[in-house]
């Protein structure tokens, strides 16, 4: 077991679009100031709550200074918390305030309580990987973007597919004619590529998901593969129009006729900490309606 982790500064991150989730975070925040910790609220959460200047941050400046951060919102917010803070190697704790909860676990009635109790070393540790992806070995900043959840190729235009070839450490895997592909981690198994039929894949597995999205041919079908593997895609010449590439939802960018996008695991993973009593499997029960033990 590792040794316990000693919090000095916590660092609040979320997006408080509704009045609910900016009370959360005002109730958080005064809690964890009179409990003795530093605050840093990220500047754009400050922005409309009553934080003291010297209490708002920059992300970087969280990042650089915090020895903990707590997301307050939905999955969207651990999404984009997430890619962030990878980099800094600072774990995360999140408070769900959005709907379906899958990576903030605490609830808003607990928040106190749950969070009372990581800070004084009551919590779980795990480690989850990202992915990233460029077009053509590009690093700039508009043509890169890493994901936690999936990377998702698909057309330009409504109704309209698209071809692609596809390829696994330098093999040619399939050629592919349909609506596109979702590459998902096994974070990401939950989400997109769950509507899509793909299959939920525990945290702990190291593997990848390629889900094709409304396939011309009913033999193209999911697969998993190594996380480690390279995976490679070819937009065809043969398409008329750019497709585009997203990544968890948050980054878009275009993809021409022609281009190569290219896909692998990040270096750096992302750090959760969990409440002592979580369960992934009493979440799946919960979030997926799955029935109780007979």
């Amino acid at each position: 077991m590792s040794p316990a982790l000693r919090f000095k500064t916590i660092g609040i991150m979320g997006k408080p679009k509704h009045q609910e989730v900016g009370e959360t975070i005002m109730s958080l925040y005064h809690h964890i100031l009179n409990s003795g910790y530093q605050v840093l609220v990220e500047e754009s959460v400050a922005v409309g709550i009553d934080v003291a200047d010297d209490h708002s941050a920059t992300w970087e400046t969280i990042g650089d200074n915090a020895d903990l951060v707590i997301v307050v919102g939905g999955d969207g917010s651990m999404l984009y918390s997430a890619r962030l803070m990878a980099s800094y190697n600072i774990p995360l704790l999140g408070v769900n305030r959005g709907y379906l909860g899958f990576l903030t676990d605490i609830q808003p009635q607990q928040v106190t309580e749950k969070v009372s109790e990581v800070l004084a070393g009551e919590y779980k540790e795990e480690r989850r990987f990202l992915l990233e992806a460029n077009i053509d070995g590009e690093t700039e900043k508009d043509r890169y973007s890493d994901a936690l959840n999936d990377i998702v190729l698909y057309p330009g235009e409504v109704s309209r597919m698209i071809e692609f070839e596809v390829y696994i450490n330098d093999s040619f895997v399939y050629s592919l004619r349909g609506d596109g592909l979702i590459i998902s981690t096994p974070t990401g198994s939950t989400a997109y590529s769950l509507s899509a039929g793909g299959p939920i894949v525990s945290p702990s597995i190291n593997a990848i998901s390629l889900v094709p999205m409304f396939p011309h041919t009913l033999s193209s079908r999911p697969i998993m593969i190594d996380a480690d593997s390279k995976v490679d895609i070819v937009f065809s010449q043969d398409n008329q129009n750019e497709a585009r590439l997203s990544c968890d939802g948050q980054v878009r960018f275009p993809v021409a006729p022609g281009e190569k996008i290219c896909i692998r695991k990040r270096k750096e993973d992302l750090w959760l900490l969990h409440p002592e009593d979580y369960d992934y499997f009493r979440i799946l029960r919960t979030k997926l309606g799955w029935g109780s033990k007979l």
